[in-house]
């Protein structure tokens, strides 16, 4: 039997070692019986990426839901993005959506994700639920279930999720504006799930891996500097390109890169679209940020009057906030790409976010550098990077223990004033300069981040990480 645990979001393993057929079917028989026993006419939105295998994997899940009775709604037009699923189960009233993906993840792997009815994660304390009931082993016969039948019956549903979504996007952006502003835009899909919604939406801009390639060229669809390279080499080449937009696997995530083809990070557009809704939209509410974003946003957000509140790292957590009717939350983020506003839906969105940025250039007539400048006139100058350590499991319980036995009051020449471990262990040196270290939810890595007034000091903070956990 293969222990199924969901991390810090959602389910994800190898394809063909434990994410097998047979592990989708246990996972589903657990979200169907617990789904069964909290609405009386429960109903699911089911969709994948474009990682192999997402069109079995995801039949799969429907034959078990439609063998218990639980309408199924799906597209019958192909992959989809996590939130085009996120959007349907809220607009379609659905008890839950399930994406299979494994997000950024390598190509290597597939996963599973829950969204509750709000159009976010489902809460951690439900996703346990579920958990605590996976089956040891897969009961059904899949091969006897027929999707045909459910079809004829009514119970599985086929609508247009892109259509869905593409129509929210229309009537909440000004689109031509952005069309018309001069500006030269650019986009890269990685090969993941929103590789066809821009070229409908924005059909005049640079597309750059916007084709079918489960592989991903054998990268993670990870939208970060080193995986970014060609298409920041391709915004140096072509010299006039105002702004390049990348998302990940399930297109949730985001990365931005300015005109010179240098990468701007989370921390920069959190703080750029704050100060855009705050400052020239007018909109009010509170900024919640996971334990790795910027310090700098808690600043922002006293400039402008609102509440920050900052909490453990996964979205689940920033949704959770969000989707509660007695909060009022303007921007939920985190450090890894993942924004949502209350413009939208309390989920992810690389290409809203994308859009977002887009539409503050064209409605100021500014670059995204003099839009930072703005945003450093209040905040402060300063740079992050983030650096994943590939080691061993052994390794990375020694370190992570290291952490928790308070052993690491030094990093090179940089003194340890505060240490904080909400999630994870953060090390501040002083008021611009910190350094965390945190095991990954989802992989066999150990990650480190650092924040200070340059990249190039950055950079030797994590250089004296690394040499101070001997990694």
């Amino acid at each position: 039997m293969t222990k199924i645990k969901f991390g810090t979001d959602g389910w994800r393993a190898i394809i063909a070692k434990e994410y097998t057929v047979d592990n989708v079917a246990r996972v589903s028989i657990a979200v169907a019986k617990w789904l069964k026993e909290k609405e009386e006419r429960p109903s699911i939105v089911l969709g994948y990426d474009c990682r192999f295998g997402g069109e079995l994997f995801s039949e799969t899940a429907a034959k078990v839901f439609l063998n218990e009775g639980i309408k199924v709604t799906m597209t019958n037009k192909g992959f989809v993005s996590t939130p085009m699923i996120s959007l349907a189960t809220l607009q379609l009233e659905c008890s839950l959506g399930i994406v299979i993906t494994a997000s950024h993840n390598p190509p290597s792997y597939n996963g599973y994700k829950l969204k509750g009815s709000f159009g976010g994660p489902l809460p951690p304390l439900q996703v346990n639920e579920i958990e605590q009931i996976i089956p040891e082993k897969n009961t059904l016969s899949l091969d006897d279930i027929s999707l045909e039948k459910f079809a004829d019956e009514g119970l599985l549903v086929f609508v247009d999720l892109e259509k869905l979504y593409i129509n929210h996007v229309e009537k909440s952006f000004d689109l031509d504006l952005i069309k018309n502003s001069g500006l030269r835009l650019a986009y890269d899909a990685m090969y993941g799930a929103g590789q066809n919604v821009l070229k409908k939406l924005m059909p005049g801009m640079d597309f750059l891996h916007c084709e079918h390639n489960p592989t991903f060229y054998g990268q993670a669809p990870e939208p970060i500097l080193k995986n970014l390279v060609p298409f920041a080499e391709f915004i140096k080449k072509e010299g006039n390109i105002s702004s390049g937009l990348a998302t990940d696997g399930d297109a949730d995530r985001i990365g931005l890169l300015n005109k010179a083809g240098d990468f701007v990070d989370s921390h920069h557009i959190m703080l750029l679209v704050i100060h855009y809704l705050a400052k020239y939209k007018g909109l009010k509410g509170d900024v919640v940020t996971g334990f790795s974003s910027t310090p700098r946003i808690k600043m922002m957000c006293k400039h402008y009057g609102l509440k920050h509140v900052e909490v453990p790292i996964g979205f689940k957590y920033i949704a959770s906030i969000m989707a509660d009717e007695k909060e009022d939350v303007l921007l939920g983020g985190e450090e890894s790409g993942g924004i949502a506003l209350k413009t939208h839906i309390p989920e992810r969105d690389g290409i809203w976010m994308g859009l977002t940025v887009w539409e503050f250039m064209a409605k100021m007539g500014k670059s995204l550098e003099e839009l930072i400048d703005e945003v450093y006139e209040i905040v402060g100058p300063f740079a992050f990077e983030r650096n994943d350590l590939h080691i061993s499991e052994g390794e990375k319980k020694r370190i992570i223990e290291q952490c928790q036995a308070g052993e690491f009051n030094m990093f090179g020449k940089y003194h340890v004033q505060k240490t904080e471990n909400l999630d994870g262990y953060k090390y501040t040196f002083d008021d611009n300069r910190w350094l965390m270290i945190r095991p990954s939810g989802t992989e066999p890595v150990l990650r480190t981040y650092a924040e200070a007034p340059t990249l190039e000091e950055v950079r030797k903070i994590l250089d004296a990480c690394k040499l101070t956990i001997g990694a």
